[in-house]
């Protein structure tokens, strides 16, 4: 069709905003304010298309490709329910505290680095990605002339009405309840749907603090042991932690190689954060390095690994090839540490078997201790709201003795090395 007046073309600029999504788990969603449509149009938020959130998961559950993007739309989707709730029984939550705590679940998780949790610590220097999350929403605050404030002061639990805070960031806020459910559906683990809709139905607040009522506490205690079993079965299953080791050890080798001199791949972004240790102070203090970790996702990493297998360096080429090719190390689950011989020993035969130094063999055996804590009573406390008024700990409650053992930490240590039938 050929327009002959620029009268008849349809109104192209017509932007609208309230878009509906077809989200797997939940459905069709709706994004509820226009300002969500504009930050999720953000090239800091699009970024999170690119960046997985299990990490290495993948090499296990083939399924579990979903990303950051997925899980903080999901998360996004459960808060509109909660104020939804929170509202039907009386508690008084205004127009710009919907929009603020919708903004601050929405960008929760907007600071989290290359395959999310496992370089959080070695791509930048002891900086989690809560502290980078701020960084970016102070920064997004100013772009769009302030309107984040709201939701910085909630999301720092610096707003007078601490439940709202508690409904992105505690031991029942809308971030764990999607992961879980989301995390589930991708990998095919059963054990880590939770009822969702019923234990945000039970939401309610009690003296500025977010509680559950008392009917709703075997909803919980489903909640917390299928947290429990989600890092047993894919948070911290063996081969995953094996391949985070692989992933954490090629990414300080090649540090330690550019740091020394010598030059390797990397993207311009991946290189600067390869060449310096970045703290949080770099990033105060220097603007454009927030930009450059903006620009930094899975493909900047995987791209260079790829590469890197053809590296001159025998570590960093060994350790590449065998990712790639999911060649990957063989670990030990133990319910005691590992002794300093027992270490030495497959560092020994690392060092006999592919001639390399003790210094290069240490890449290629790692021990550490695995740490599940379902329901953490020193952090903060899951609050029941009883028939008769009173407020009590979750674990506390009188015929829940699972809730009360799901507290207590279980510890297990691991050791990693090379498979024998790997030949580097």
């Amino acid at each position: 069709m050929i327009y002959k007046s620029k009268d008849l073309r349809p109104n192209l600029n017509i932007n609208n905003k309230k878009k509906i999504i077809n989200d797997p788990v939940y459905g069709f969603i709706s994004l509820p304010k226009d300002i969500i449509f504009d930050l999720i149009e953000h090239p800091f938020y699009q970024r999170l298309r690119r960046i997985k959130q299990l990490g290495m998961s993948h090499l296990v559950y083939p399924g579990a490709l979903h990303t950051r993007f997925h899980h903080a739309l999901g998360a996004t989707h459960l808060m509109t329910k909660a104020i939804v709730t929170l509202r039907y029984k009386g508690i008084e939550i205004t127009e710009e505290e919907e929009t603020g705590v919708l903004i601050a679940i929405l960008l929760h998780d907007i600071g989290h680095g290359p395959f999310s949790h496992t370089l959080e610590r070695d791509i930048v220097k002891n900086v989690s990605h809560e502290e980078i999350s701020l960084l970016f929403m102070k920064r997004l605050s100013k772009e769009f002339n302030g309107k984040l404030d709201l939701a910085i002061a909630i999301f720092e639990d610096k707003y007078p009405k601490p439940f709202l805070h508690q409904l992105v960031s505690s031991q029942l806020d809308m971030d764990r309840m999607d992961y879980l459910n989301r995390d589930s559906f991708y990998t095919g683990v059963s054990e880590g749907v939770i009822g969702s809709d019923r234990i945000i139905a039970m939401l309610d607040v009690g003296d500025n603090q977010l509680v559950v009522e008392q009917k709703g506490v075997y909803s919980i205690e489903k909640f917390l042991v299928a947290r429990r079993l989600m890092y047993w079965q894919v948070y911290m299953h063996k081969t995953v932690v094996a391949s985070e080791v692989m992933l954490t050890y090629i990414l300080r080798r090649a540090k330690t190689l550019v740091q020394s001199g010598k030059e390797i791949f990397a993207s311009p972004p991946f290189k600067l954060f390869l060449e310096r240790d970045i703290s949080l102070s770099d990033f105060e203090k220097e603007e454009t390095l927030l930009n450059q970790f903006a620009l930094l996702d899975d493909f900047d990493i995987m791209g260079a690994v790829k590469v890197w297998q053809f590296n001159e360096d025998k570590v960093l080429s060994l350790l590449a090839t065998q990712l790639v090719n999911r060649k990957l190390f063989k670990i030990e689950i133990s319910n005691e540490a590992f002794t300093e011989e027992r270490i030495q020993y497959e560092t020994d035969l690392v060092k006999n078997n592919f001639n390399l130094t003790q210094e290069d063999a240490n890449y290629f055996v790692h021990t550490d201790v695995l740490r599940n804590n379902a329901y953490n009573e020193q952090r903060e406390i899951i609050n029941l709201l009883m028939k008769d008024g009173s407020v009590k700990d979750v674990s506390q409650a009188a015929d829940n003795l699972n809730i009360h053992a799901l507290s207590e930490p279980v510890e297990k240590y691991f050791l990693c090395y090379p498979s024998p039938t790997v030949h580097l």
